[in-house]
């Protein structure tokens, strides 16, 4: 029990054993995010789990040593602070697509596994980091699953100038869909022969996307065609 309470202080080997549980718990979420090709991977999790855990020790140095200060509030500007290096990994696509949103919640999040280590608070940090790392892969499939069989989508949609949006409309209802949040997409000057929209779909009855797409695919004038 005694060994338990020591190494909640600030002690040399406190500091030690702190650093590399933030290193090891912000190194796998780092890989998973990794493995799946995301803008911030393995250094940048392990440098925000890392970075936390070192300014919520040096706010606890602070405070034990000194007998002055507020034990948490360097830990409450990384709260705030971390947010900054969250939006540098959100980008809107030329398609109106948002993504990194997963990426920036999961430094902040990382960024608290980090506070909680860095403060001793050791049971939280692990409970914490197999949430995290829970989100991040078993979620994932029932996000994807979900998504799939929604009764909306949306779609990038490219439509040959011969074909006009009026027949394309038409045609999409005979199946059922309803079109509607029409959005012009810029050409460029190999889409001479194309007008290019996103468009989002909403379904009288429910079914898997996939089907839905390859539906699409077969109307005439139809070039090419991508859900958002």
């Amino acid at each position: 029990m005694d060994h338990l309470v020591e190494i909640r202080y600030v002690t040399y080997f406190a500091v030690i054993l702190r650093i590399v549980v933030a290193v090891i718990l912000g190194g796998i979420l780092g890989m998973e995010r990794e493995m799946k090709n995301r803008a911030a991977g393995l250094r940048t999790y392990v440098l925000v789990c890392l970075g936390a855990c070192i300014v919520m020790m040096t706010n606890q140095y602070i405070y034990q040593a000194f007998h002055t200060g507020d034990p948490v509030r360097l830990g409450a500007q990384v709260v705030s602070g971390i947010g900054f290096l969250g939006a540098g990994t959100i980008i809107v696509t030329k398609r109106s697509q948002i993504k990194g949103l997963t990426t920036a919640a999961g430094l902040w999040a990382t960024a608290g596994l980090g506070l909680a280590i860095g403060i001793g608070f050791y049971e939280a940090a692990l409970a914490g980091a197999v949430a995290i790392l829970g989100i991040f892969s078993l979620m994932q499939k029932m996000d994807n699953q979900m998504r799939s069989n929604s009764n909306r989508m949306d779609v990038f949609v490219e439509i040959n100038r011969e074909f006009s949006l009026g027949d394309f409309l038409r045609e999409v209802k005979e199946l059922g869909i309803e079109a509607s949040n029409f959005q012009r997409e810029r050409e460029s000057e190999t889409q001479s022969e194309v007008r290019a929209y996103t468009v989002t779909l909403k379904m009288r009855k429910r079914r898997h996307h996939t089907e839905v797409l390859a539906d699409l695919f077969k109307l005439p004038g139809v070039e090419y065609l991508e859900e958002l």
